[in-house]
């Protein structure tokens, strides 16, 4: 098992891995309905080998009163292990909507204290670059 400050493993199996995180202060919400789930100026930028682009947002701009954590758990060997929460709003439950890697790997620290959503869950939107 990975735990935080180590090494990925999946860097030394696959070098040419890409986990490029950047930070953007483009203006993004997460809403159920009209519910806002997350509001911030202060998102990461994910962009991985073989996947699309993902937001991180910092947990501070979350609502996290609208998460209940569940026992779901994941595994990427290049940023270590993912929690998972559920969104309740007006009495629906949205399983699984969110995850966080609380103690990513040496390697995406950054992603520390920031989740991210299944956007085929939620709503998120996302302004353009100023």
């Amino acid at each position: 098992m990975t735990v935080a400050n180590e090494s990925a493993p999946g860097f030394s199996k696959y070098p040419d891995h890409r986990v490029d995180i950047e930070p953007s202060d483009r203006h993004i919400r997460v809403l159920v309905g009209s519910s806002v789930i997350a509001d911030t100026h202060r998102a990461l930028a994910v962009q991985e080998s073989r996947h699309d682009l993902v937001w991180y947002l910092p947990m501070q701009d979350v609502n996290t009163e609208l998460l209940k954590a569940t026992q779901t758990s994941t595994y990427c060997p290049f940023k270590g292990h993912a929690s998972y929460w559920s969104i309740m709003v007006d009495g629906e439950e949205l399983e699984d909507a969110v995850w966080s890697y609380v103690s990513p790997c040496r390697e995406c620290q950054a992603l520390r204290d920031h989740v991210a959503v299944y956007t085929s869950k939620v709503t998120q939107e996302i302004d353009e670059p100023s």
